[in-house]
């Protein structure tokens, strides 16, 4: 499995909304300009976000977007899945199965790309938004320079 832009972009800028949101909204503007990503890409990756419930925005001169709930209650598999969808190696094995391949049932790879899909869930599901945001901290606290997420 490789990600893609959307979700590689899409936790760096949840990672930054989490350690900057904390006392206020924070714009897209100030997001793209930290993680050198395009305002109107970052826009349409939280429009997913929001879509699912992981970001809220405010509109107005003290607006901008924060994270929806506590940053130990996402997962990064909930932001993965809202920017990427299903993170199954194969079609044939994402749990909504709903494609039906030609050797349905005589299939012995498929039980291979279900334990790379358990693997992977098992992963995501268990790093917390914020243990990330705790990881970001501490990369930068003895230094001046940024890093970046």
């Amino acid at each position: 499995m490789r990600l893609s832009t959307k979700g590689r972009y899409g936790l760096q800028a949840m990672v930054d909304l989490g350690v900057y949101s904390k006392e206020r909204h924070i714009s897209l503007k100030s997001i793209a300009e930290r993680l050198c990503i395009s305002e109107n890409y970052l826009e349409q990756l939280m429009a997913l976000l929001k879509k699912n419930k992981l970001v809220i925005s405010a509109r107005g001169a003290q607006g901008g977007y924060a994270l929806a709930k506590d940053p130990s209650d996402i997962t990064i598999g909930e932001i993965l899945r809202a920017l990427e969808g299903s993170l199954a190696p194969t079609d044939c094995s994402c749990k909504d199965n709903t494609v039906h391949c030609a050797m349905d049932g005589r299939c012995v790879t498929k039980g291979v790309w279900e334990k790379i899909r358990d693997s992977i869930d098992k992963v995501v599901d268990n790093i917390t938004l914020d243990q990330l945001m705790n990881d970001y901290e501490k990369i930068n606290e003895n230094t001046s320079q940024i890093y970046y997420i």
